[in-house]
């Protein structure tokens, strides 16, 4: 049985290449977290001849959708892809958890991910990660308040993020280091399922602070109070980086442009956009 690379030389292809053959019925059976091929059956395939069917069959390429939050480095991502009429690609509002989730069961291309929670699987599938921008995290809030310590917002009006965004895990952390139960500072907190929604609140006089990055609070005019410094990114298949909207995403991260348009948002750094790695924890 044949590897991927052992394919790709064996045809003269590009290795990421042969993931757009499988797409077209190129014959390849799983092994673990790996495609393997009968080089009979590859050759007879090359040649147009009838194979029989592989004990299991490629997987249904995922619906063009990613899985994110609404962070302002996805707009700029679509604002490029638009400009530059990249292959269409939309959004489905989504924590971190949630969005591993959809990305487990197929049902997206891709999903947004915190840097310092990347996992490097996923149902013993292997993960590429781009990054897109060091962003910051914090609390949102109208200007001219000042919250010399993080333990200062409980009882206030809070415009929180789900358990399972990954801003919680921040401020849940950074909470317990101040010694403060992080249930009793959300006991005034309403959820929302974004950080646009978050720092709307606030703009609305609905929240007092709002869980959210620094770029949201800038957009929205509201002041700042800085948390965490994380870094930010997508994350596929790593069979899937073959895919022509996938090239198509990680060409545009590496743009020039792109980290131009980031560069318009306060609180990022885009000096490394566009740096890939797989297979490992980004941690």
């Amino acid at each position: 049985m044949l590897t991927t690379h052992e394919v790709a030389a064996l045809l003269r292809v590009h290795p990421k290449h042969v993931y757009r053959l499988l797409k077209r019925g190129l014959p390849a059976r799983r092994v673990g977290d790996e495609w393997r091929y009968d080089e009979a059956d590859v050759l007879a395939w090359s040649r147009g001849a009838p194979v029989a069917a592989s004990a299991e069959a490629p997987e249904t390429s995922p619906p063009p959708l990613l899985a994110a939050n609404g962070d302002l480095a996805i707009e700029a991502l679509f604002d490029e892809a638009r400009d530059r009429a990249a292959p269409l690609v939309g959004l489905i509002l989504a924590d971190h958890a949630t969005g591993l989730v959809r990305l487990e069961r197929g049902a997206v291309l891709g999903a947004g991910c915190h840097g310092d929670h990347v996992p490097a699987s996923l149902g013993g599938e292997k993960l590429a990660w781009i990054h897109l921008a060091v962003r910051e995290l914090g609390l949102a809030h109208r200007k001219g308040l000042r919250l010399r310590r993080l333990s200062s917002i409980a009882g206030r009006r809070l415009a929180s993020r789900p358990r399972t965004a990954g801003i919680r895990h921040h401020i849940d952390e950074a909470l317990s280091r101040e010694g403060v139960e992080p249930e009793r500072a959300y006991a005034h907190a309403e959820e929302y399922r974004s950080h646009r929604d978050a720092v709307m609140a606030v703009a609305r006089g609905d929240a007092e602070v709002a869980l959210a990055s620094r770029a949201w609070a800038a957009h929205a005019g509201l002041g700042f109070t800085p948390v965490v410094t994380e870094a930010y990114g997508l994350v596929f298949r790593a069979e899937h980086l073959g895919d022509p909207r996938v090239l198509a995403l990680c060409e545009l991260v590496q743009s020039g442009k792109f980290r131009a348009r980031l560069a318009c948002h306060a609180g990022y750094d885009a000096t490394s956009a566009g740096h890939l790695q797989f297979g490992r924890s980004i941690a």
